[in-house]
């Protein structure tokens, strides 16, 4: 399983929420290439980018740092938050990003979310389904669709994605653990051959909640292909060195 720390970023700061409220900023370095270098440091290969200003403002705003972090580290980089546009997408593949992460589009604009990923193909594009009561979240997690989360998911794999993110967003930041019972009903809702696609099946990606060491080996049986850790990290809940040593291990 691959262990994706993430970095929020806020005015160019690197930040963490608590359930996607904005008002819960919690700074914690003002330069977040020091944070990646980090990471980095300690045998990490992945980093979860997301530009909480773009999410909120509806473009992409913190490019500059993904370029910053892509040309200054070897890490491979997932990119999201206020992608809406083909040039936004330009922009980010320009600036470093290996993948990127479509939420709100691919719930309000799938004609433009299906563009993407006919043209960059399922490996570069993410599927990001952001839910609270299995329903999926749009907006910076601001508004709440009348998407079901698992039908949302089986949708998209029947059209070619292969990549997903979910976060319950009731868990996110809030250091309870994960959604354990959600990413195994997800898994069993997306194994095997689907019709009308390719029978591939979904990468699910964990994120929200990671509060112990303990809780990624769960995950790792439980199928899911990458975890992605915010707050118990920086929080110290679970240390580099414990990731560097799974990641040696693994």
């Amino acid at each position: 399983m691959r262990i994706i720390p993430a970095i929020d970023i806020i005015e160019g700061k690197c930040v963490r929420l608590s359930k996607g409220d904005y008002d819960t900023k919690k700074v914690y370095n003002e330069n977040p290439l020091e944070v990646a270098k980090e990471f980095e440091d300690h045998g990490i290969e992945f980093l979860h980018l997301v530009d909480l200003d773009g999410a909120k403002s509806h473009k992409i705003m913190n490019h500059r740092i993904l370029e910053q972090i892509a040309s200054k580290t070897n890490l491979k980089i997932d990119f999201g938050g206020g992608l809406k546009s083909d040039d936004d997408l330009h922009i980010a593949f320009e600036s470093g990003a290996n993948q990127i992460t479509g939420g709100s589009i691919a719930v309000k604009d799938k004609a433009v979310f299906l563009g993407w990923l006919n043209t960059y193909g399922p490996d570069k594009i993410i599927l990001g389904a952001d839910a609270k009561d299995e329903k999926v979240a749009v907006s910076g997690w601001m508004e709440e669709s009348k998407e079901e989360l698992v039908p949302f998911i089986q949708s998209y794999q029947n059209m070619g994605i292969t990549y997903v993110i979910c976060t319950d967003i009731s868990k996110d930041g809030m250091l309870e653990g994960p959604s354990f019972e959600l990413y195994q009903k997800i898994i069993a809702k997306t194994s095997g051959k689907v019709e009308g696609a390719e029978g591939s099946r979904i990468n699910l990606i964990a994120s929200g909640g990671i509060s112990t060491f303990d809780e990624l080996p769960r995950l790792a049986e439980m199928g899911c292909e990458g975890t992605i850790i915010g707050k118990a990290i920086y929080e110290n809940r679970i240390s580099l060195k414990q990731l560097e040593n799974y990641i040696l291990t693994a």
